[in-house]
């Protein structure tokens, strides 16, 4: 089969993989190699100072032993199948870099033969990348569960970013729609990945120790790292939304458990999407995406906000409310906690104002030290309006009237509309909340 034609195959069969949307990783060829890898989002994503940057995102394969039944490329599904050697990725990923059509690699594949196998070809590739070619891009491995823990502490020392994918939220889920695999095994995979990460950190010197935002030591500028590194943009997993009934609270409690115990970069959430030829064990059609963008939110509460899950899910089906974001949902349930001073609250209950992200909240810390925080300041800190019900500045003490009324919530309701893409983008960026 010629390459252009397995090309075509794989790189679509990758498209489903949604865990690759940003790197966290910097990496410099010294002036000896090929390409840099920086801290900066990937997968056609926008960077802060506007740069649209990308990278090859294709399956090894998509012959499969499995036989997961949300999954277009099991075993038992008719689609066309190719196979790409390590050496023809090699190959692609540098001509398509010496072109500048990418900035880096994002390589998952089907299992072929048995985990192990499949998990020393993808760490093969990257390998050859960075010790044949000097190659110093971007590079993301999927993290093959079941494969030993010396398949995948092979596969980061040279990686970026590996990704373990737990795919659905819990075991019963797994049982139902893919039985070969189990929460157990994916999770012993990450624990390996983080038990590299930690040896590859703490073999750096206590003064020598520049964090990211994973706790990775990172390179200083312009040089080779002065230790082993290992993922240093640490790893991510995906989690497949409505493929069952399982509710956002069971969801997001798998997400804040691996967070939590695994100390993950990122958990993904992929809204299903409903395949040809599908199992009549799944459904027919595709939940609301807004209900993807909610969980994304309710993640960043989880993360960056001090939430707990029972706190976010809505009272009675464990699920998001759909129509306003999760801290407004909190908030319009939870009035007797507002309206909150900005100029006397501590800081935890400030990040839990709808519409105050981190940064605001750390400016108006920095600004209440100097003065008196007025409705005019909060107006020059691009405070939405749908924040003013929940506060009361030195000069304005309307928040207790709205928030008493019984129409707040048909108000912040009624305008709403879901994020186009490159609004979410911003949102994700800024965490204003």
């Amino acid at each position: 089969m010629e390459t252009t034609v397995k090309l075509g195959i794989l790189a679509d069969a990758a498209k489903y993989d949604a865990s690759c949307a940003s790197s966290g990783s910097r990496r410099s060829n010294g002036g000896r190699g090929l390409g840099n890898a920086q801290g900066v989002g990937i997968c056609h994503s926008y960077t802060p100072d506007g740069r649209c940057v990308s990278l090859l995102k294709i399956l090894l394969t998509n012959h499969c032993v499995y036989d997961c039944q949300y999954c277009v490329n099991r075993v038992s599904s008719d689609v066309p199948r190719a196979r790409f050697s390590p050496a023809e990725v090699v190959k692609l990923t540098l001509d398509f870099y010496r072109r500048n059509y990418i900035e880096g690699l994002f390589l998952s594949s089907g299992i072929v033969g048995n985990p192990d196998q499949t998990m020393e070809q993808l760490a093969e590739v990257a390998r050859s990348l960075r010790e044949d070619h000097l190659f110093a891009g971007y590079i993301h491995l999927k993290a093959v569960a079941g494969a030993s823990d010396e398949a995948l502490l092979a596969a980061g020392r040279h990686a970026d970013r590996l990704s373990a994918n737990v795919e659905l939220p819990t075991q019963p889920d797994l049982d139902h729609l893919a039985p070969e695999k189990t929460l157990k095994q994916t999770e012993a995979a990450m624990t390996a990945i983080k038990s590299g990460i930690a040896t590859a950190r703490d073999r750096v010197p206590e003064r020598l120790r520049k964090r990211s935002l994973d706790g990775n030591p990172l390179p200083p500028r312009g040089g080779a790292p002065r230790a082993p590194r290992f993922a240093p943009a640490g790893q991510s997993t995906q989690m497949i939304v409505g493929a069952t009934p399982t509710p956002d609270a069971e969801i997001l409690r798998t997400a804040d458990r691996l967070y939590r115990g695994q100390r993950l970069r990122r958990v993904y959430y992929t809204a299903y999407s409903p395949i040809p030829k599908g199992s009549h064990h799944l459904p027919t059609h595709a939940p609301p995406l807004v209900r993807e963008h909610r969980l994304y939110q309710a993640d960043w509460l989880l993360r960056f906000y001090g939430f707990n899950v029972d706190e976010i899910v809505r009272p009675g089906d464990n699920n998001l409310d759909l129509e306003v974001d999760p801290k407004m949902a909190w908030a319009l349930l939870n009035r007797d906690r507002f309206p909150v001073d900005v100029n006397r609250t501590d800081r935890e209950m400030l990040l839990r104002v709808p519409g105050f992200g981190v940064r605001t909240v750390n400016r108006l810390l920095g600004l209440r030290r100097v003065q008196r925080v007025r409705k005019a300041d909060l107006k020059a800190l691009r405070v939405p309006k749908r924040a003013l019900p929940f506060v009361v500045t030195a000069d304005d003490f309307s928040g207790t009237r709205l928030l008493d009324s019984e129409r707040l919530r048909s108000r912040i309701v009624a305008p709403t509309r879901q994020l186009g893409l490159f609004e979410a983008a911003a949102s994700a960026q800024t965490g204003e909340m």
